[in-house]
């Protein structure tokens, strides 16, 4: 995958290191709890995206976000880090149905937030990669708000929890955060094969827009990522795959405090600049790294 050098980097946008909280109107519920990561360029525009924390549906928030959405804005995008409800207490669809929202409401305030020509994009890391996704799948079922590309970073998309990156993290089925998390999530065993709960299992992903889809070696959701990257190009959507070899711990590092500087985020980050501002050409391609193996 070709990375853009940090030298010739976009400028971050004014303010990239500030944020500042922000209540998301949703119709007759309560308002959603976001921050707010930069503010629009003087004079230009910068990519808006919305972002989806991880937490395996049940945990995390703003501040466990803030690593991942922190590197989203030092790449030069202005991002709003959703605070989505959580499960038990809001099973399936609630936070994808939220996160609709709240794209909606993004895309109607992108000139206030990051300038009149701004994108909109989605990106999510865990079970935020999850809904990222299925927000992406959302909008386009919706016919809209207009989506540039969806950024997944050890995403969390088979409810199954049983492929071989997972039996090598000694993960499984049965009493680990992943699987626990699916069952509080998808009470309703029925929900497992609605695509935007598990968009692994969608049977459409064509006009689902471009994607850039992360994992590392010793991710245990690398197949289920693996294997939804395929598939999106199988359905002829563009897509970006990069594979880090280097230990990562994710995704449960994703969530820690000093995150933003361990030592694969220079990468990740440099993934997101590329991504975000590098022209894309209107026929499909597949831009990946190679890596070992395949998914089970």
């Amino acid at each position: 995958m070709s990375t853009l050098s940090s030298r010739h980097a976009p400028a971050a946008p004014t303010g990239a290191g500030t944020r500042a909280d922000q209540l998301i109107p949703i119709g007759s519920d309560e308002p959603l709890k976001a921050r707010v990561y930069g503010s629009r360029p003087r004079g230009s525009s910068a990519p808006l995206v919305l972002h989806f924390h991880g937490g395996a549906f049940v945990a995390g928030g703003l501040d466990s976000g803030a690593a991942i959405a922190g590197l989203l804005a030092e790449a030069g995008a202005v991002v709003v880090s959703l605070d989505y409800p959580l499960a038990p207490a809001h099973p399936f669809p609630a936070a994808v149905e939220a996160g609709h929202a709240a794209l909606t409401w993004v895309h109607r305030h992108r000139g206030r937030l990051a300038g009149q020509s701004a994108t909109v994009w989605v990106a999510g890391e865990e079970a935020g990669g999850n809904l990222a996704a299925a927000v992406a799948l959302m909008a386009r079922d919706r016919h809209g708000p207009p989506l540039a590309g969806q950024i997944l970073l050890s995403p969390m998309l088979d409810p199954c929890v049983a492929t071989a990156s997972l039996r090598d993290a000694a993960a499984g089925p049965v009493g680990c955060r992943w699987a626990d998390g699916w069952h509080h999530y998808l009470p309703n065993v029925a929900d497992a094969d609605h695509p935007y709960a598990a968009p692994a299992s969608s049977m459409r992903l064509a006009g689902v827009p471009r994607t850039l889809l992360i994992t590392a070696q010793d991710d245990p959701l690398r197949d289920e990522a693996l294997a939804y990257a395929q598939r999106l190009r199988d359905a002829g959507v563009e897509v970006d795959e990069a594979f880090l070899a280097q230990p990562t711990g994710w995704p449960c590092a994703c969530k820690q405090p000093d995150s933003a500087q361990a030592a694969w985020a220079p990468a990740v980050r440099e993934h997101f600049q590329s991504f975000l501002h590098r022209p894309f050409s209107p026929a499909s391609s597949s831009l990946q790294n190679n890596h070992p193996g395949s998914p089970s």
